[in-house]
């Protein structure tokens, strides 16, 4: 979800009005996925590198967090969405691990849409993590495995979208995403809505995914 800060730059604005409006794009994603047929919905909230921004942007966007947490959870619980974040916890401030674990908990029974928000997450380190609690002989399979359990996911990714007209992956799902098919829009994050989403999905459903093999080629008569 990039552009945020850009957003609100090229409107005059501070940047934490471009996350406050963010937030209303996750409502907005989060409402549209299930009708295009989406069933999990993953959203990169907060890098583990984006605690080298100013301090006064992450108190806001932390605080922005467990408003969402705070002000969410209500909704999403009755239009059957479950809530999972997935991350390092111990560094975030007092009080959110909590609330975290009280959204978690009050939507676990969703089944509409699993929406899963990665907050101090980076793809590396839990690669790496993984990695270091596996013995020699240990298999790409029993890596996977081992990753799976680290973000509470279905595994590999599909469709991966970066809004905000970077084209980069930025730490993000690396080994999950090894074969996703990569979507990148010029949109800002707090302009995307449902129909960014929808062509996204349409460019998705365009496109020919072979996972490193080919297609059976019909054989001449």
């Amino acid at each position: 979800m990039d552009g945020n800060g850009r957003w609100a730059t090229q409107r005059g604005l501070p940047r934490g009005a471009g996350h406050r409006m963010g937030v209303e794009a996750i409502r907005r994603t989060a409402e549209a996925a299930p009708d295009l047929g989406i069933g999990t919905l993953t959203l990169f909230a907060f890098a583990s590198d984006n605690w080298k921004r100013p301090e006064t942007e992450v108190v806001g966007l932390m605080r922005l967090l467990k408003a969402y947490l705070r002000s969410e959870t209500g909704r999403l619980a009755r239009t059957g969405t479950r809530l999972t974040v997935f991350g390092r916890r111990d560094r975030l401030p007092a009080g959110i691990p909590e609330a975290i674990e009280r959204a978690e908990a009050a939507t676990a029974a969703g089944t509409k849409l699993s929406l899963r928000i990665a907050v101090d997450y980076s793809s590396r380190d839990a690669i790496l993590a993984a990695a270091a609690g596996l013995g020699p002989e240990a298999s790409r399979e029993d890596l996977d495995r081992a990753l799976r359990d680290d973000v509470g996911g279905p595994g590999d990714v599909d469709l991966l979208i970066r809004t905000g007209g970077e084209k980069r992956l930025s730490d993000f799902l690396l080994w999950e995403a090894a074969y996703a098919e990569l979507h990148f829009t010029d949109r800002m994050w707090p302009d995307f809505g449902e129909a960014d989403l929808a062509a996204a999905v349409a460019d998705f459903a365009r496109r020919d995914r072979r996972f490193g093999g080919l297609k059976p080629v019909p054989v001449a008569a």
